[in-house]
């Protein structure tokens, strides 16, 4: 919601002035599925072992179910990580992420596209953050600085680069409790697995959104003993979830690549 001349000075009558445009942004989440058929030697070792640890802060032993419907909820973790950002149109099992699909600019004219000098290296990391932070003052980010939440999202290979180039300088002697490298010029970094190469992103994590219909529908995981019903010694594992994401203003958003 966008005001434009809103604020008069005071008088007696009623002037109405200005304008109130609204756009909306949709956020649809994709249905996803895992229908998955599972012979219970497959992880049968690994639970036993578990269940072998030895000290008093083993903790309780998980039953054989528990533990596949952890061990497969991991999975769907990680492939949401990696489709909130990285995932794909048309692509099986993801959906529309962030930098794969959202701000790229045939999707969002209003997201401002800053051009790095070439794929990432500690050698040139820096100068590519200075033109991300130029391109952030050029536009309608620069209004978002000094927010809690804005940050410079990256991937920790981007991340890695970075300590490199500031160990270098010798700042990470200087600064050891950390505090300088999540930041830069003064504003955070936010590490985020999923995130492609070669991509940066700033902008507030407020105005990036992540929606499902019920929160449990993306950790809800059934599993079907089949033993009694075939004599077979597999178990059929099905979730069914969904999942999408998108950006609330694009212009608040700085996406390098």
């Amino acid at each position: 919601m966008a005001g434009s001349g809103l604020v008069l000075d005071n008088s007696c009558d009623f002037n109405s002035a200005g304008t109130l445009a609204m756009t909306e942004a949709v956020l649809e989440p994709k249905n996803l599925q895992i229908n998955l058929n599972i012979c219970k030697a497959t992880l049968l070792t690994s639970w036993e072992a578990l269940q072998m640890r030895a000290g008093r802060d083993a903790g309780a032993s998980a039953s054989f179910d528990d533990y596949v419907i952890s061990y497969m909820g991991e999975i769907i973790a990680d492939a949401t990580e990696s489709s909130i950002w990285s995932g794909v149109t048309g692509t099986p099992g993801e959906f529309n992420g962030f930098t794969g699909y959202h701000l790229l600019p045939g999707t969002d004219a209003t997201v401002v596209q800053s051009a790095a000098s070439a794929a990432y290296t500690a050698g040139n990391i820096i100068a590519n953050l200075q033109t991300l932070v130029t391109d952030i003052l050029g536009g309608t980010a620069a209004d978002v600085l000094g927010k809690d939440d804005a940050y410079i999202f990256m991937n920790q290979l981007t991340f890695q680069f970075y300590i490199q180039a500031i160990s270098a300088l010798g700042y990470v002697q200087t600064y050891t409790d950390n505090e300088f490298a999540m930041s830069f010029e003064g504003i955070k970094i936010a590490v985020v697995p999923g995130m492609q190469t070669n991509q940066m992103v700033f902008g507030q994590k407020s105005n990036l959104f992540f929606g499902t219909d019920l929160l449990s529908d993306s950790t809800r995981i059934g599993l079907m003993d089949m033993s009694a019903l075939d004599g077979s010694d597999n178990i059929r594992l099905v979730a069914r979830y969904t999942a999408g994401v998108v950006q609330g203003v694009g212009a608040d958003i700085v996406r390098q690549s």
